[in-house]
């Protein structure tokens, strides 16, 4: 199975940037999206041969998530069971016969880190959420979890340092859920792989002089290790300030 992971940075502007166009040529089993910043019925875009999931936020233009897959989940649900992070439209999860699909949109810290506790709060929820659902099956994550989990994964460390995306607190968080049993499936094929990044600032030419972090991952439970088939980072897709990620897994051995 063939999973895309992107933060389109607005579902309209992708649109306009040949979202469509670039979705047909990934062709994609599941595709899902962060920050889609739509409300309900605000648009109808047609998919054919997928199923469609939305998750809006409560606030206008503001977070939500989408899913798009060619097979119908068993069931769908909207959130992790926590309404403070539920309203944002945060998570879908679908769940499949042989394992569970986690779209996730993980939040930021704020410039000044004025939401960080918000942030660890959300983390500490997310992780218990997932841990839950590793229980009954194996768990897929794909999604924008606001982290650069080490010094490797942003092109500025030092300067970095207690920034939102790379502070201490969010870096260690993310080891936690790693350490609950999940493997960063880029990482487990690229180890030391330096220059890999998924996200850019549309300031100082960020992106014309790879000056980015990995900040979007897909991540699995350590039960589907032997199922992996390869992780890549697409840098060649624009349309948004992040580039998509992809997953290949056999699900049926």
């Amino acid at each position: 199975m063939k999973f895309i992971s992107w933060n389109v940075n607005g579902f309209r502007a992708a649109l306009r940037h040949g979202f469509l166009r670039t979705f047909k040529e990934l062709d994609p089993d599941i595709l899902a999206i962060q920050d889609i910043r739509l409300s309900p019925d605000e648009i109808e875009v047609e998919t054919p041969g997928y199923y469609q999931y939305w998750n809006y936020s409560e606030e206008k233009s503001y977070d939500g998530t989408a899913i798009f897959t060619k097979e119908k989940p068993q069931t769908v649900a909207y959130g992790i069971g926590v309404p403070e992070f539920d309203q944002q439209g945060r998570t879908i999860t679908l769940e499949f016969e042989d394992y569970y699909f986690v779209n996730t949109y993980v939040p930021f810290s704020g410039e000044q880190l004025q939401r960080l506790a918000f942030r660890q709060a959300w983390d500490r929820a997310f992780k218990e959420y997932v841990e839950r659902l590793k229980e009954n099956k194996p768990v897929v994550i794909g999604g924008d979890m606001s982290v650069a989990h080490e010094a490797i994964d942003l092109a500025e460390p030092s300067e970095n340092h207690h920034h939102a995306g790379f502070t201490e607190q969010e870096r260690d968080d993310f080891t936690e859920l790693l350490d609950a049993g999940f493997i960063d499936t880029y990482r487990y094929y690229y180890p030391n792989k330096t220059g890999m990044y998924t996200y850019w600032s549309y300031r100082g030419d960020a992106r014309p002089k790879n000056e980015g972090w990995r900040l979007d991952y897909f991540l699995v439970s350590d039960d589907l290790q032997n199922n992996l088939e390869s992780a890549n980072i697409l840098t060649d897709i624009m349309g948004s300030d992040h580039c998509p990620v992809s997953l290949k897994i056999d699900l049926k051995k």
